[in-house]
């Protein structure tokens, strides 16, 4: 009974550290991304494919930037619906059972109010916090 109660208490100090670090810097140690996806292009990289897209003619500008409308778009609406293909679905499923909170919080990829009510289910006892976050990362939430 005792060492159950450690135990839970350890999970529990755990749970909170985890959910309290910062979460750029946690996410980045989770899955580290290359780094020529994080570092800015250098400034004649930037100046070429200026100069690049204004030699083009009208209609050839026009016809990309549209395009580029169209993909911001569509990447707002697969946001916004909930698909997140960073993170394998096992990983978030064993997350959910260990830490509903930071389960919840990689798959929403940011705090909003499922993380918080996360934490605040979690804190009052473990399973219902379990039960939300599967309810999140299934999308029934």
């Amino acid at each position: 009974m005792k060492k159950t109660l450690i135990f839970t208490l350890a999970l529990f100090t755990f749970t909170i550290v985890v959910s309290s670090y910062s979460s750029a810097a946690f996410v980045a140690s989770l899955s580290p991304v290359p780094a020529a996806t994080t570092s800015e292009p250098s400034p004649s990289t930037v100046k070429s494919a200026i100069d690049e897209f204004r030699s083009l003619s009208k209609k050839d500008r026009k016809a990309r930037i549209k395009n580029a409308k169209k993909e911001i778009r569509k990447y707002k609406a697969e946001r916004k619906s909930g698909v997140n293909t960073d993170i394998e679905p096992w990983v978030l499923i064993v997350l959910a059972i260990l830490l509903p909170p930071l389960a919840v919080y990689l798959y929403e990829d940011e705090i909003n109010w499922k993380f918080w009510v996360s934490i605040l289910l979690t804190l009052l006892f473990w399973i219902p916090g379990i039960v939300f976050a599967f309810l999140v990362i299934f999308g029934q939430v």
